[in-house]
């Protein structure tokens, strides 16, 4: 009897080795990234946003910001390959290797710097450079490793995006992006550490001195009640210092309260599969919320503009 042969081939060589590459820039968290950049250069200049700096502000802090994945990746090799949640990442499977790697980052950002110096500016290239330095370089090398408040210090490299986009069309740094950052910076402890409950064997393995591993549970739980409680607090700031209307405020009272539900709920009943949707919509709860940022302030005058 003649076999029949597969309809479906097997990737090429070349295809595979592009889609490790891309998986070295984490897609997924550069594009909520880039989302909260746009969002800062739509408020920077409503309706007049320059084309150069979305455009190549964009395309630099995005490959800045791979870059500072992808080193990121060659730093936690090791310790990626015992982590049930990263042990099928391109370094601990053995597609790429640590130094295809560097040279991928330093090409990358490189490119990401050149693009920003040529074509944005000076300013938004070096607080770009400072946000790359402190995720690849003192968070990962060194505070990942060194205390349980990691995150929290070192969670202002990844809060920058926004002060990065309104920089791009300014040129200067003003008071209400640092806002934007402030927002961010108290996020991402409550964000980070719901999913250190839900992976905390992991890193109790590898002896990462995350929260739950270094301070117990319970501890982390009234970590995140409490950091989601500050948080719902600086959010309404853009209300009360004028920034942004009704549309916002109703929006943003509405997902600190889901937030909060999250929040007291995993405190009060610890179960690890709660902590895990608390995570997930975590990341929702931020897209939301610049979301409200961008309409509240750009896309509502727009249409109200139309329709008058």
């Amino acid at each position: 009897m003649p076999t029949v042969k597969s309809a479906i081939r097997p990737q090429p060589v070349w295809l595979v080795r592009a889609s490790d590459y891309l998986t070295l820039c984490k897609p997924k968290v550069v594009l909520l990234m880039i989302f909260t950049a746009w969002v800062g250069m739509f408020l920077a200049a409503p309706g007049t946003l320059p084309l150069n700096a979305l455009l190549f502000g964009s395309l630099g802090i995005a490959l800045s910001a791979g870059a500072a994945a992808a080193l990121n990746h060659v730093i936690d090799r090791h310790i990626d390959a015992r982590m049930y949640r990263t042990r099928n990442r391109p370094l601990p499977r053995g597609e790429l290797s640590p130094w295809r790697c560097v040279a991928f980052a330093a090409i990358t950002g490189t490119l990401g710097m050149a693009i920003l110096f040529a074509f944005v500016n000076a300013l938004t290239a070096w607080l770009t450079l400072a946000s790359l330095i402190g995720y690849a370089v003192v968070y990962t090398l060194w505070l990942k490793r060194a205390t349980p408040q990691n995150i929290v210090i070192g969670g202002i490299a990844g809060a920058t995006p926004p002060l990065l986009g309104w920089t791009a069309v300014t040129g200067q740094v003003d008071p209400y992006p640092l806002l934007l950052v402030l927002i961010i910076f108290t996020w991402t402890p409550p964000h980070f550490w719901a999913l250190a409950i839900y992976r905390k064997e992991d890193y109790a393995r590898v002896g990462i001195p995350m929260l739950p591993v270094t301070h117990g549970e319970d501890f982390t739980r009234l970590q995140i009640l409490l950091y989601t409680i500050l948080l719902s607090v600086v959010t309404v700031l853009p209300w009360l210092i004028g920034e942004h209307g009704a549309l916002y405020l109703f929006g943003v009272l509405l997902i600190d309260g889901v937030f909060l539900w999250y929040a007291w709920t995993l405190y009060r009943h610890p179960r690890r599969e709660l902590a895990l949707k608390t995570f997930v919509y975590s990341i929702t709860y931020l897209f939301l919320l610049f979301a409200l940022l961008l309409g509240d302030r750009v896309v509502l005058p727009m249409l109200l503009d139309w329709a008058a």
